[in-house]
Parts: C-alpha cells; sequence; structure tokens
C-alpha cells in the first residue's frame, strides 16, 4: 500500500539510498535535511552546506520534493550545551545519542507528522518489529558491525509505531551496491565519523572557544591522594584515558576518576579503572517497565562487547546495574543499553560509578 513517508536526509549515501529504495517502492517520499549548525566558511561537517547540497542533489535525482528545517537554536539548548555542560562536571557526553532522542525522533517526527507523513524513515541500521498482540521492539540491524540500535535506546512505543529503518537487514556493503546500481552520486560517500559540531575532532578546542570553562588549574593525584601533577582543567579527561596525561609513576597510568568539585583528577593503574557496579538515571524502557530485577546483556559504550548484568529498579527512572564481571572504564554520562538477545530492552545514562 502506498505511504507518504519522510526521509530525514543527510546527504550520506545511507539516507540518499533509504530515500531511493522507498521512490521506487511506490511511497510518495518528502526528503528533508535538518540545518543544525553554522560551520562558517570553509568547514564542513554533518548535515553541513556541502551535505545539504548533496542531499538535495540526491532528490533532484530520484525525484522527490526537498525541504531544510532549520533547527540550530533547539540543536543548541538540547545537545550542544548539554555537551558542554557534562564536560564541565566531569562526565563524557554522548550526543548522538540525544541527537537521536531529541532532533530525530521528536522534532523531526511531529514535523513528519504535521505534513500529513504516515511514517519518518531514516538511514539507521537498525530494525522495528512487532509481536502478536501489536507491541513494537526496536531490534538490532541483522549486521551487528554496522548495528546502531544502541543509540536509540530512548525511542518508545509511541516513536516506534511511526519509524521506519529499511537498512536494518542490509551490510553496509550491500547499502552502497543498491546506491551504485540506482546511480547516486554520493554512492561512494565517506561515512561521517566525528561528532558532527566539532570540525577538526578536538573537543577540548570546542570547549575552549564556546564555554566558559570554569575549572582551572587543579591536582592529578594517584588512588592514595599523593599529588603527581597538575592539570589546565577536568573538561580535558575521561575515564579510562591513558595518553595526555601528563604525569608518570614509572608503570602506565589511567584516569580512574574525574572530580570537578576537588578540581582533581585520580589516576591508577589499570585495574583500578574496572568495576562492576553502576548507578543509571533517566532510565527508559521500550516496552514495560520490569517489577523485578531483571538478567539482560548490557552495553556501557557504542563499540562495547554486551556482557551478562543485573538490572535493580530504584524507581521509575533509577537503576542500579551489577555486571557479572568487571567492567573496564565505565564512565559517567555515557548510555547503558539493555539487551535480550537482538531486542532492546531499554537503558538510561550512567550517573555514578560506586
Amino acid at each position: 500500500m502506498k505511504k507518504r513517508i519522510l526521509v530525514a536526509m543527510s546527504g550520506g549515501v545511507d539516507s540518499s539510498t533509504v530515500a531511493a529504495i522507498l521512490k521506487r517502492e511506490g511511497h510518495e517520499v518528502i526528503g528533508v535535511t535538518m540545518q543544525l549548525w553554522d560551520y562558517g566558511e570553509g568547514e564542513s561537517g554533518c548535515c553541513s552546506a556541502d551535505d545539504v547540497r548533496d542531499a538535495r542533489m540526491v532528490a533532484e535525482e530520484i525525484g522527490i520534493p526537498h525541504y531544510v528545517v532549520n533547527y540550530m537554536d533547539v540543536f543548541k539548548k538540547y545537545i550542544v550545551e548539554d555537551f558542554i555542560n557534562k564536560y564541565l562536571s566531569g562526565r563524557t557526553p554522548n550526543p548522538c545519542v540525544l541527537c537521536n532522542q531529541f532532533m530525530k525522533f521528536n522534532f523531526l517526527l511531529r514535523r513528519a507528522m504535521e505534513l500529513g507523513a504516515d511514517y519518518l524513515a531514516t538511514g539507521h541500521y537498525a530494525r522495528v518489529e512487532t509481536d502478536e498482540e501489536g507491541r513494537f521492539y526496536l531490534c538490532k540491524a541483522m549486521d551487528e558491525s554496522k548495528d546502531q540500535s544502541y543509540f536509540l535506546f530512548a525511542l518508545t512505543q509511541n516513536e516506534l509505531r511511526r519509524l521506519i529503518f529499511p537498512l536494518g537487514t542490509m551490510t553496509k556493503n550491500e547499502v552502497r551496491d543498491v546506491a551504485k546500481s540506482m546511480n547516486i552520486k554520493v554512492a561512494n560517500k565517506p561515512d561521517s565519523q566525528e561528532v558532527c559540531f566539532i570540525t577538526g575532532g578536538d573537543y577540548r578546542e570546542f570547549l575552549k572557544n564556546h564555554a566558559e570553562v570554569r575549572n582551572g588549574k587543579g591536582e592529578i593525584v594517584d588512588t592514595n591522594g599523593n599529588v603527581l601533577g597538575y592539570h589546565d582543567g577536568v573538561f580535558s579527561f575521561t575515564v579510562g584515558q591513558r595518553r595526555g596525561l601528563g604525569v608518570s609513576k614509572g608503570k602506565p597510568l589511567y584516569v580512574v576518576k574525574v572530580d570537578p568539585e576537588s578540581n582533581r583528577v585520580v589516576v591508577g593503574e589499570e585495574n583500578d579503572i574496572f568495576r562492576t557496579t553502576l548507578i543509571a538515571n533517566d532510565v527508559i524502557w521500550i516496552n514495560e517497565s520490569p517489577s523485578d530485577e531483571i538478567h539482560v546483556k548490557a552495553k556501557i559504550r557504542y563499540r562495547h562487547k554486551e556482557s551478562d548484568a543485573v538490572v535493580h529498579t530504584r524507581s521509575d527512572r533509577e537503576a542500579l546495574v551489577e555486571f557479572k564481571d568487571p567492567q573496564r572504564a565505565m564512565t559517567p554520562g555515557q548510555a547503558v543499553v539493555f539487551y535480550d538477545s537482538d531486542r532492546v530492552l531499554g537503558g538510561g545514562w550512567i550517573k555514578e560509578v560506586p
């Protein structure tokens, strides 16, 4: 059945191929590109002026209307300010999760509904499934090397019923082959790798240029409190970091804790960065919240291998997560996502690592 589908087009091969596939299937397709950040002259990044031009070019090639929506103000409020505040408070943010949660599946999804669309489609590598009772589930992509379900854990039933992920059953090579077969000019365009609003990849320079860096010179101490050296701001450190510490102790040192209140960075040996327990807040469950403890596979960062854990629900929005085996560098500010086989159960944000 023909559907009216809005496609979030970033100018890359994934979203371009999604638009082309849906158009070929006979749907009424509308391409929309979000303008999120002012990159300035000569700078480029995800959703830059070059990407907007690429998205518009692809839309013209496949014969669909294309629009650009300016979300720079809300992007700055919900994504960039959160990124800055987390680093300055000693946490390590993951802006890609928030961008999906707020920009794509809140603001853009609402715009799709306002335009009378039946669905919003994106180039994410993930799947949406339903059971016999009509409940929706977020599932991993068939190609686990490209799976992006970790970034989508905040989706609920209301969003999942309106979303399409056409690439969830495809590999990246298959997507590029389809794009080439359909003569899409961005078929060989490289994937963007860095945080989209940070050109050059140096978040420290970004913070210095865009934030009032409040915590200046402070101490770098070992786990016994002995002063080993000094730093110029806790925002330059993250748990598990080894390089760029500026101190030595005759053996490799790693950041164990970042404490903005005392303006101290605690370093130790590698075994000091392994923990078994974390506290997560702002926990979201895709279906019903468990009434008791639940055994899951948990992932503490995007490229982290899932590990056996037990989740103890403390309240509607907070949980204690206990891993069977110690995990390396569990980092406040990052997302922890819960899986049952290939299904995403939910997730939250690492608040504290006791």
